[in-house]
Protein backbone atom coordinates (compact mmCIF):
# COMPACT_ATOMS: atom_id res chain seq x y z
CA UNK A 1 0.00 0.00 0.00
CA UNK A 2 3.16 2.14 0.73
CA UNK A 3 4.42 1.76 -2.63
CA UNK A 4 0.75 2.36 -4.26
CA UNK A 5 0.82 5.79 -2.00
CA UNK A 6 3.66 6.48 -2.89
CA UNK A 7 3.42 5.96 -7.18
CA UNK A 8 -0.05 8.00 -6.86
CA UNK A 9 1.99 10.96 -5.54
CA UNK A 10 4.58 10.70 -7.62
CA UNK A 11 2.36 10.57 -10.75
CA UNK A 12 0.31 13.47 -9.50
CA UNK A 13 3.68 15.38 -8.84
CA UNK A 14 5.25 14.91 -12.08
CA UNK A 15 1.66 16.66 -13.91
CA UNK A 16 1.68 19.72 -11.13
CA UNK A 17 4.38 21.98 -12.57
CA UNK A 18 2.48 21.57 -15.74
CA UNK A 19 -0.53 22.71 -15.17
CA UNK A 20 0.12 24.83 -12.50
CA UNK A 21 2.68 27.23 -14.65
CA UNK A 22 0.22 29.15 -16.36
CA UNK A 23 -2.17 29.72 -13.50
CA UNK A 24 -0.34 30.36 -10.67
CA UNK A 25 3.84 30.88 -10.96
CA UNK A 26 4.16 31.44 -7.58
CA UNK A 27 2.94 28.26 -6.85
CA UNK A 28 5.45 26.35 -5.73
CA UNK A 29 6.04 29.25 -2.66
CA UNK A 30 2.18 28.93 -1.80
CA UNK A 31 2.78 24.98 -1.46
CA UNK A 32 5.58 25.62 0.70
CA UNK A 33 3.83 28.07 2.75
CA UNK A 34 0.75 26.37 2.89
CA UNK A 35 2.57 23.14 4.17
CA UNK A 36 4.70 24.45 6.90
CA UNK A 37 1.49 26.25 8.22
CA UNK A 38 -0.31 22.66 7.96
CA UNK A 39 2.22 21.39 9.88
CA UNK A 40 2.60 24.06 12.48
CA UNK A 41 -1.42 23.32 12.96
CA UNK A 42 -1.17 19.80 13.25
CA UNK A 43 1.35 20.16 16.11
CA UNK A 44 -0.40 22.47 18.27
CA UNK A 45 -3.71 21.03 17.50
CA UNK A 46 -2.15 17.55 18.49
CA UNK A 47 -0.99 19.55 21.41
CA UNK A 48 -4.74 20.11 22.46
CA UNK A 49 -6.33 17.02 22.68
CA UNK A 50 -5.65 15.62 25.64
CA UNK A 51 -5.10 18.29 28.68
CA UNK A 52 -8.67 18.39 29.18
CA UNK A 53 -8.82 14.98 30.32
CA UNK A 54 -5.35 14.38 31.72
CA UNK A 55 -5.09 18.14 34.21
CA UNK A 56 -8.14 16.58 35.30
CA UNK A 57 -7.55 13.71 36.40
CA UNK A 58 -4.58 15.23 38.25
CA UNK A 59 -6.73 17.07 40.23
CA UNK A 60 -9.73 14.75 40.52
CA UNK A 61 -10.04 14.19 44.18
CA UNK A 62 -9.59 18.12 44.45
CA UNK A 63 -12.39 18.41 41.85
CA UNK A 64 -14.86 15.87 43.91
CA UNK A 65 -14.09 17.48 46.73
CA UNK A 66 -14.84 21.22 45.54
CA UNK A 67 -18.19 19.80 43.18
CA UNK A 68 -19.07 17.35 46.39
CA UNK A 69 -18.98 14.14 43.62
CA UNK A 70 -19.19 10.50 44.63
CA UNK A 71 -17.03 7.66 43.48
CA UNK A 72 -19.75 7.07 40.81
CA UNK A 73 -20.26 10.27 39.53
CA UNK A 74 -16.41 10.47 39.18
CA UNK A 75 -16.79 7.71 36.78
CA UNK A 76 -19.50 9.06 35.09
CA UNK A 77 -17.12 11.85 34.09
CA UNK A 78 -14.07 9.86 33.32
CA UNK A 79 -17.08 8.73 31.03
CA UNK A 80 -17.73 11.57 29.33
CA UNK A 81 -14.77 11.97 26.75
CA UNK A 82 -15.59 8.77 25.32
CA UNK A 83 -19.08 9.89 25.15
CA UNK A 84 -18.62 12.88 23.25
CA UNK A 85 -16.10 11.75 21.21
CA UNK A 86 -18.53 8.85 19.64
CA UNK A 87 -21.64 11.26 19.55
CA UNK A 88 -19.61 14.00 17.77
CA UNK A 89 -16.65 12.43 15.91
CA UNK A 90 -19.69 10.88 13.55
CA UNK A 91 -19.97 14.32 12.36
CA UNK A 92 -16.95 15.24 11.51
CA UNK A 93 -16.89 14.25 7.98
CA UNK A 94 -19.86 15.54 7.02
CA UNK A 95 -18.64 18.59 8.69
CA UNK A 96 -15.77 18.69 6.80
CA UNK A 97 -17.38 18.01 3.25
CA UNK A 98 -19.49 21.45 4.02
CA UNK A 99 -16.88 23.76 5.33
CA UNK A 100 -13.29 21.81 4.75
CA UNK A 101 -11.09 20.28 7.12
CA UNK A 102 -9.27 23.58 8.17
CA UNK A 103 -12.31 25.12 9.02
CA UNK A 104 -13.62 22.33 11.41
CA UNK A 105 -10.63 21.72 13.07
CA UNK A 106 -10.32 25.81 13.63
CA UNK A 107 -13.88 25.44 15.35
CA UNK A 108 -12.47 22.65 16.92
CA UNK A 109 -9.86 24.43 18.87
CA UNK A 110 -11.85 27.34 19.16
CA UNK A 111 -14.50 25.05 20.84
CA UNK A 112 -11.22 23.93 23.49
CA UNK A 113 -10.40 26.95 24.35
CA UNK A 114 -13.92 28.52 25.66
CA UNK A 115 -14.88 24.66 27.12
CA UNK A 116 -11.72 25.14 29.29
CA UNK A 117 -12.13 28.64 30.37
CA UNK A 118 -15.31 28.35 31.71
CA UNK A 119 -16.18 25.00 32.65
CA UNK A 120 -14.15 25.47 36.11
CA UNK A 121 -16.45 28.08 36.81
CA UNK A 122 -19.80 26.84 35.50
CA UNK A 123 -20.98 26.28 38.93
CA UNK A 124 -22.02 22.58 40.12
CA UNK A 125 -21.56 19.25 38.68
CA UNK A 126 -23.79 19.36 35.83
CA UNK A 127 -22.39 23.01 34.63
CA UNK A 128 -18.76 21.36 35.03
CA UNK A 129 -20.16 18.57 32.78
CA UNK A 130 -21.72 20.90 30.21
CA UNK A 131 -18.34 23.25 29.52
CA UNK A 132 -16.65 19.81 29.61
CA UNK A 133 -18.82 18.56 26.96
CA UNK A 134 -17.74 21.70 24.93
CA UNK A 135 -14.56 21.23 24.94
CA UNK A 136 -14.86 17.64 24.40
CA UNK A 137 -16.53 18.20 21.15
CA UNK A 138 -13.55 19.90 19.56
CA UNK A 139 -11.61 17.36 20.72
CA UNK A 140 -13.58 14.79 18.79
CA UNK A 141 -13.81 16.21 15.88
CA UNK A 142 -9.97 17.00 15.60
CA UNK A 143 -10.00 13.55 16.23
CA UNK A 144 -11.53 12.20 13.18
CA UNK A 145 -9.91 15.01 10.95
CA UNK A 146 -6.52 14.59 11.91
CA UNK A 147 -5.76 11.50 9.76
CA UNK A 148 -7.59 12.74 6.83
CA UNK A 149 -5.82 15.57 6.98
CA UNK A 150 -2.55 14.01 6.92
CA UNK A 151 -4.04 11.69 4.56
CA UNK A 152 -4.22 14.90 2.50
CA UNK A 153 -1.59 16.60 2.91
CA UNK A 154 1.15 14.35 3.13
CA UNK A 155 0.29 11.11 0.88
CA UNK A 156 3.41 10.04 0.73
CA UNK A 157 4.40 10.30 4.60
CA UNK A 158 1.43 8.80 6.63
CA UNK A 159 3.72 6.98 9.23
CA UNK A 160 5.85 9.95 9.67
CA UNK A 161 3.52 12.59 9.66
CA UNK A 162 1.14 10.35 12.30
CA UNK A 163 4.22 9.91 14.12
CA UNK A 164 4.85 13.53 14.39
CA UNK A 165 1.03 14.13 15.38
CA UNK A 166 1.12 11.46 18.18
CA UNK A 167 4.54 12.57 19.31
CA UNK A 168 1.94 15.82 19.66
CA UNK A 169 -0.57 14.32 21.33
CA UNK A 170 2.10 12.82 23.75
CA UNK A 171 3.42 15.86 24.69
CA UNK A 172 0.60 17.54 25.41
CA UNK A 173 -1.27 14.74 27.35
CA UNK A 174 2.33 14.09 29.78
CA UNK A 175 2.73 18.02 30.09
CA UNK A 176 -0.35 18.82 31.27
CA UNK A 177 -0.39 15.38 33.71
CA UNK A 178 2.95 16.65 35.20
CA UNK A 179 2.44 20.33 34.73
CA UNK A 180 -1.24 20.67 36.50
CA UNK A 181 -0.61 20.39 40.58
CA UNK A 182 2.98 22.23 40.05
CA UNK A 183 0.80 25.12 38.57
CA UNK A 184 -2.25 24.97 40.18
CA UNK A 185 0.62 25.22 43.67
CA UNK A 186 2.01 28.28 41.95
CA UNK A 187 -1.61 29.79 41.29
CA UNK A 188 -2.55 29.69 44.69
CA UNK A 189 -3.95 26.28 45.30
CA UNK A 190 -7.13 26.91 43.67
CA UNK A 191 -7.62 23.82 41.12
CA UNK A 192 -10.42 26.42 39.17
CA UNK A 193 -6.85 28.20 38.20
CA UNK A 194 -5.46 24.97 37.89
CA UNK A 195 -7.46 23.64 35.09
CA UNK A 196 -7.96 27.16 33.11
CA UNK A 197 -4.56 27.80 32.10
CA UNK A 198 -4.97 25.28 29.35
CA UNK A 199 -7.23 27.17 27.70
CA UNK A 200 -4.51 29.38 26.50
CA UNK A 201 -3.11 26.71 24.97
CA UNK A 202 -5.98 25.58 22.79
CA UNK A 203 -6.62 29.73 22.29
CA UNK A 204 -2.89 29.80 20.27
CA UNK A 205 -3.84 26.49 18.36
CA UNK A 206 -6.59 28.36 16.52
CA UNK A 207 -4.27 30.86 14.94
CA UNK A 208 -2.25 28.53 12.34
CA UNK A 209 -5.81 27.78 10.91
CA UNK A 210 -7.49 30.51 10.22
CA UNK A 211 -5.27 31.48 6.85
CA UNK A 212 -6.39 27.94 6.06
CA UNK A 213 -9.84 28.64 6.30
CA UNK A 214 -9.33 31.47 3.96
CA UNK A 215 -7.37 29.75 1.79
CA UNK A 216 -9.93 26.93 1.51
CA UNK A 217 -13.83 27.55 1.88
CA UNK A 218 -16.86 25.17 1.42
CA UNK A 219 -19.82 26.32 0.74
CA UNK A 220 -23.52 24.70 1.35
CA UNK A 221 -23.91 22.79 -1.33
CA UNK A 222 -20.56 20.76 -1.03
CA UNK A 223 -18.60 22.71 -3.65
CA UNK A 224 -15.24 24.52 -3.02
CA UNK A 225 -15.98 27.67 -3.64
CA UNK A 226 -12.60 29.48 -2.99
CA UNK A 227 -9.57 26.66 -3.16
CA UNK A 228 -5.85 27.60 -4.31
CA UNK A 229 -5.63 25.29 -7.19
CA UNK A 230 -1.73 24.22 -6.53
CA UNK A 231 -1.60 23.49 -3.03
CA UNK A 232 -0.97 19.83 -1.59
CA UNK A 233 -4.54 18.16 -1.29
CA UNK A 234 -6.29 20.82 -3.45
CA UNK A 235 -7.42 18.50 -5.83
CA UNK A 236 -7.57 15.42 -3.47
CA UNK A 237 -10.16 17.79 -1.55
CA UNK A 238 -12.47 19.20 -4.46
CA UNK A 239 -12.81 15.13 -5.83
CA UNK A 240 -13.94 13.98 -2.46
CA UNK A 241 -16.39 16.82 -1.51
CA UNK A 242 -17.78 16.45 -4.97
CA UNK A 243 -18.36 12.83 -4.76
CA UNK A 244 -20.69 11.37 -2.12
CA UNK A 245 -19.28 8.64 -0.14
CA UNK A 246 -19.88 4.73 -2.20
CA UNK A 247 -18.26 2.88 0.77
CA UNK A 248 -20.41 0.38 2.60
CA UNK A 249 -17.85 0.50 5.78
CA UNK A 250 -20.39 -2.01 8.22
CA UNK A 251 -19.21 -4.61 5.79
CA UNK A 252 -15.61 -4.36 6.43
CA UNK A 253 -14.56 -6.90 8.96
CA UNK A 254 -11.42 -5.28 9.08
CA UNK A 255 -12.91 -1.93 9.72
CA UNK A 256 -15.06 -3.63 12.41
CA UNK A 257 -11.98 -5.48 14.20
CA UNK A 258 -9.92 -1.55 13.74
CA UNK A 259 -13.41 -0.06 15.34
CA UNK A 260 -13.13 -2.54 18.53
CA UNK A 261 -9.53 -2.69 18.47
CA UNK A 262 -10.10 0.91 18.78
CA UNK A 263 -12.81 1.10 21.52
CA UNK A 264 -10.48 -1.19 23.87
CA UNK A 265 -7.39 0.81 23.52
CA UNK A 266 -9.26 4.13 24.36
CA UNK A 267 -10.86 2.44 27.29
CA UNK A 268 -7.39 1.18 28.51
CA UNK A 269 -6.29 4.98 27.64
CA UNK A 270 -9.27 7.06 29.62
CA UNK A 271 -8.97 4.17 32.89
CA UNK A 272 -5.15 5.38 33.22
CA UNK A 273 -5.67 8.87 32.66
CA UNK A 274 -9.02 9.20 34.46
CA UNK A 275 -7.74 6.71 37.56
CA UNK A 276 -3.93 6.04 37.39
CA UNK A 277 -2.96 8.99 39.39
CA UNK A 278 -5.82 7.99 42.33
CA UNK A 279 -4.37 4.48 42.27
CA UNK A 280 -0.67 5.93 43.06
CA UNK A 281 -1.92 8.10 45.74
CA UNK A 282 -4.43 5.79 47.37
CA UNK A 283 -1.24 3.65 47.43
CA UNK A 284 0.39 6.01 49.83
CA UNK A 285 2.25 7.77 46.92
CA UNK A 286 2.29 12.25 47.27
CA UNK A 287 -0.39 13.74 44.69
CA UNK A 288 2.71 15.45 42.99
CA UNK A 289 4.49 12.40 42.10
CA UNK A 290 1.40 10.56 41.64
CA UNK A 291 0.89 13.17 38.68
CA UNK A 292 4.38 12.40 37.67
CA UNK A 293 4.04 8.71 37.24
CA UNK A 294 1.11 9.69 35.15
CA UNK A 295 3.11 12.50 33.11
CA UNK A 296 5.35 9.33 32.57
CA UNK A 297 3.18 7.35 31.43
CA UNK A 298 2.04 9.86 28.85
CA UNK A 299 5.34 10.85 27.91
CA UNK A 300 6.38 7.47 26.94
CA UNK A 301 4.08 8.37 24.03
CA UNK A 302 6.70 10.59 22.55
CA UNK A 303 9.26 8.53 21.37
CA UNK A 304 7.09 5.90 20.86
CA UNK A 305 4.64 7.58 19.06
CA UNK A 306 6.80 8.92 16.38
CA UNK A 307 8.86 5.09 15.87
CA UNK A 308 5.92 2.54 15.82
CA UNK A 309 3.48 4.39 12.89
CA UNK A 310 7.25 4.21 10.86
CA UNK A 311 7.67 0.50 12.02
CA UNK A 312 4.10 -0.10 11.24
CA UNK A 313 4.38 0.96 7.94
CA UNK A 314 7.12 -0.81 6.83
CA UNK A 315 5.20 -3.82 8.16
CA UNK A 316 2.55 -6.00 5.80
CA UNK A 317 1.28 -6.93 9.49
CA UNK A 318 0.97 -4.64 12.08
CA UNK A 319 -0.05 -7.50 14.68
CA UNK A 320 3.70 -8.36 16.26
CA UNK A 321 3.38 -4.83 17.36
CA UNK A 322 0.01 -5.22 18.52
CA UNK A 323 0.82 -8.40 20.78
CA UNK A 324 4.17 -6.37 21.97
CA UNK A 325 1.99 -3.44 23.32
CA UNK A 326 -0.09 -5.95 24.82
CA UNK A 327 2.31 -7.94 27.22
CA UNK A 328 3.42 -4.52 28.41
CA UNK A 329 0.03 -3.51 29.54
CA UNK A 330 -0.41 -6.92 31.28
CA UNK A 331 2.51 -6.92 32.91
CA UNK A 332 1.80 -3.19 34.16
CA UNK A 333 -1.46 -3.91 35.51
CA UNK A 334 -0.04 -6.84 37.28
CA UNK A 335 2.36 -4.27 38.80
CA UNK A 336 -0.57 -1.94 39.66
CA UNK A 337 -2.01 -5.00 41.37
CA UNK A 338 0.78 -6.44 43.55
CA UNK A 339 3.02 -3.70 44.62
CA UNK A 340 1.38 -0.42 43.22
CA UNK A 341 3.65 1.82 45.22
CA UNK A 342 6.88 -0.45 45.35
CA UNK A 343 7.47 -0.36 41.14
CA UNK A 344 5.33 2.48 40.59
CA UNK A 345 8.07 3.87 38.62
CA UNK A 346 8.28 1.05 36.10
CA UNK A 347 4.67 0.14 36.07
CA UNK A 348 3.95 3.63 34.74
CA UNK A 349 6.66 2.62 31.79
CA UNK A 350 5.18 -0.60 31.13
CA UNK A 351 1.79 0.98 30.67
CA UNK A 352 2.82 3.86 29.01
CA UNK A 353 4.14 1.46 26.34
CA UNK A 354 0.66 -0.34 26.14
CA UNK A 355 -0.82 3.29 25.69
CA UNK A 356 1.20 3.44 22.44
CA UNK A 357 -1.60 0.96 20.84
CA UNK A 358 -3.25 4.76 20.05
CA UNK A 359 -0.60 5.78 17.38
CA UNK A 360 -0.54 2.59 15.92
CA UNK A 361 -4.57 2.45 15.52
CA UNK A 362 -4.26 5.96 14.03
CA UNK A 363 -1.65 4.71 11.39
CA UNK A 364 -3.52 2.00 10.77
CA UNK A 365 -6.67 3.94 9.61
CA UNK A 366 -4.51 5.77 6.66
CA UNK A 367 -3.31 2.00 5.50
CA UNK A 368 -6.54 0.36 5.66
CA UNK A 369 -8.26 2.71 2.89
CA UNK A 370 -6.87 3.82 -0.48
CA UNK A 371 -8.18 7.19 -0.50
CA UNK A 372 -8.76 10.15 1.63
CA UNK A 373 -12.30 9.71 1.36
CA UNK A 374 -12.24 6.00 2.63
CA UNK A 375 -9.65 7.76 5.37
CA UNK A 376 -12.18 9.79 6.41
CA UNK A 377 -15.20 7.43 6.69
CA UNK A 378 -13.07 4.87 8.01
CA UNK A 379 -12.00 7.44 10.86
CA UNK A 380 -15.22 8.45 11.52
CA UNK A 381 -16.65 4.87 12.04
CA UNK A 382 -13.48 3.39 13.60
CA UNK A 383 -12.87 6.73 16.30
CA UNK A 384 -17.19 7.12 16.54
CA UNK A 385 -17.97 3.03 17.52
CA UNK A 386 -14.65 2.43 19.47
CA UNK A 387 -15.52 5.44 21.48
CA UNK A 388 -19.06 3.87 22.14
CA UNK A 389 -17.81 0.69 23.23
CA UNK A 390 -15.26 2.18 25.82
CA UNK A 391 -17.86 4.31 27.52
CA UNK A 392 -18.96 1.81 29.80
CA UNK A 393 -15.01 1.18 31.21
CA UNK A 394 -14.24 4.30 33.22
CA UNK A 395 -17.88 4.02 35.20
CA UNK A 396 -17.53 0.82 35.69
CA UNK A 397 -14.13 1.31 37.25
CA UNK A 398 -15.46 4.19 39.24
CA UNK A 399 -18.32 1.82 40.54
CA UNK A 400 -16.16 -0.95 41.14
CA UNK A 401 -13.70 1.04 43.10
CA UNK A 402 -16.62 2.08 45.90
CA UNK A 403 -18.12 -0.89 45.90
CA UNK A 404 -15.23 -3.11 46.75
CA UNK A 405 -13.54 0.05 49.21
CA UNK A 406 -10.17 -0.87 46.82
CA UNK A 407 -8.52 -1.55 43.37
CA UNK A 408 -8.31 -5.31 42.75
CA UNK A 409 -11.22 -5.81 41.03
CA UNK A 410 -10.86 -2.39 38.44
CA UNK A 411 -7.51 -3.39 37.83
CA UNK A 412 -8.36 -7.06 37.03
CA UNK A 413 -11.04 -5.52 34.96
CA UNK A 414 -8.25 -3.59 33.09
CA UNK A 415 -6.02 -6.72 32.32
CA UNK A 416 -8.73 -9.09 31.76
CA UNK A 417 -9.80 -6.12 28.29
CA UNK A 418 -6.37 -6.56 27.11
CA UNK A 419 -6.96 -9.93 26.09
CA UNK A 420 -9.88 -9.28 23.50
CA UNK A 421 -7.69 -5.84 22.62
CA UNK A 422 -4.46 -7.82 21.54
CA UNK A 423 -7.09 -10.29 19.36
CA UNK A 424 -9.33 -7.76 17.44
CA UNK A 425 -5.46 -5.98 16.92
CA UNK A 426 -3.80 -8.34 15.13
CA UNK A 427 -7.10 -8.71 12.86
CA UNK A 428 -7.15 -5.25 11.98
CA UNK A 429 -3.11 -5.33 11.34
CA UNK A 430 -3.96 -7.70 8.14
CA UNK A 431 -2.57 -6.00 4.69
CA UNK A 432 -5.92 -5.04 3.15
CA UNK A 433 -8.27 -2.87 2.81
CA UNK A 434 -11.57 -1.70 3.78
CA UNK A 435 -12.35 -0.91 -0.05
CA UNK A 436 -11.87 -4.27 -1.01
CA UNK A 437 -13.98 -5.64 1.52
CA UNK A 438 -16.72 -3.36 1.34
CA UNK A 439 -16.96 -3.12 -1.99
Amino acid sequence: MTGEETRTTTSTTERTPAAAAPRDPGGTATRAWATRLVVVGIVLSALNLRPAITSLGALLEEVRDGLGMSGSVAGLLTSVPPLCFAVFGVMAPRLARRFGPSAVVCAGMAAIATGLLIRPYAGGTAGFLAASALALMGIAVSNVLMPVIVKRWFPDRVGSMTGLYSMALAAGTSVAAAATVPLTDALGGSWQYGLTVWAALAAAAVLPWLPLVRERETGVSGRTTAQPQDTPGARADTASTAQPPALRITRSRTAWALAVFFGLQATAAYITMGWMAQIFRDAGVPAGTAGLLLAVTMVMGVPLAFVIPRLATRLPNQGPIVLALGVCGLAGYAGLYFAPAGGAWAWALLLGVSNCAFPLALTMVGMRARSGAGVAQLSAFAQSTGYLISIPGPLLVGVLYESSGGWGLPIALMAALMVPQMVVGVLAGRDRTVEEEAA
